[in-house]
């Protein structure tokens, strides 16, 4: 079990905020930290590493981290940490970047197999592609075989392609070494595929606390689909008017009558519900 019982001053998205947090987390769950820039989801994991400091208690397992009379150094917490910008050495190879953390060469070796990397092991991480450099580091990241593992936006650098792939390798590592696994990340399809459990901060604290589908499945009533999305415009078309809508990677058009399209704001978030139409999925190949 991970204990969290901490309190630290931040400077967040709107202005000072208190971080203060008080929860437990299963062992070996793999739990992901959802909400705005600057809530406090990156100091949490920085503080949980030991490359912050905060007040307060920490502990995983019977090994105390954090108390008001001990400070566990950051090369004490058996910890692994996959930052946003890869922190790789980019004078050496994929291997020696893993032999560099643990001069384990079989379990190297293995970790590289995992995640379909063994053909490159000799290759410098300078000529790798984002995806491959990513799993790189999850590897390295895996070679203390850190009970506990933190993960910044390990998707958000990558291409679509490899963010549908790459998912399956984390997990792949996550059950086989049996860590207990805490990832920040601000995509609801990233967070409903890798984690069970779903932690929403604001401002320093924790709103909501819940599984995927109960923290991103926002349909009520007789609703089919509720989807987030960006207004961008309101066309007027006869006695009718459009509102194009961007959600994720699509844009959208959506009839509005005249008092709907007078209480919007071009450039507001916006929720769109859609009711009367049975939807279908087809494969995109």
């Amino acid at each position: 079990m991970l204990k969290i019982q901490i309190n630290k001053a931040l400077q967040g998205s709107s202005g000072k905020m208190d971080l203060e947090l008080d929860l437990e987390i299963e062992k070996h769950s793999f739990v992901a930290l959802s909400g705005q820039s600057g809530a406090g989801k990156t100091s949490l994991l920085r503080i949980l590493a030991g490359l912050e400091e905060a007040e307060g208690e920490i502990s995983l397992g019977d090994e105390v981290w954090l108390s008001a009379s001990k400070v566990l150094p950051v090369q004490k917490r058996n910890i692994g940490f996959v930052f946003q910008d890869y922190a790789l050495f980019d004078n050496m190879s994929v291997e020696e970047n893993l032999l560099y953390v643990n001069k384990d060469k079989e379990l190297a070796s293995h970790l590289l197999s995992l995640t379909h990397l063994e053909n490159l092991k000799t290759r410098n991480v300078k000529g790798l592609s984002g995806g491959q450099k990513q799993r790189v580091a999850l590897c390295r990241a895996m070679m203390k075989r850190p009970k506990l593992l933190l993960m910044d936006e390990p998707l958000s650098a990558l291409d679509p392609q490899m963010r549908n792939k790459l998912p399956t390798d984390i997990l792949k590592l996550h059950k086989e070494f049996e860590t207990t696994t805490l990832m920040v990340s601000h995509d609801p399809s990233e967070i409903y595929r890798l984690a069970s459990r779903v932690l929403v901060v604001q401002e320093g604290k924790i709103i909501n606390d819940g599984s995927p589908r109960d923290i991103f499945l926002q349909t009520q009533g007789s609703q089919k689909f509720s989807l987030r999305g960006e207004l961008l415009d309101i066309i007027k078309a006869d006695v009718i008017y459009m509102g194009v809508v961007a959600i994720g990677a699509q844009i959208v058009e959506v009839v509005l009558d005249e008092a709907e399209a007078e209480s919007l704001t071009i450039g507001q978030s916006v929720q769109v519900n859609t009711k009367a139409f049975a939807p279908s999925l087809t494969p995109i190949f």
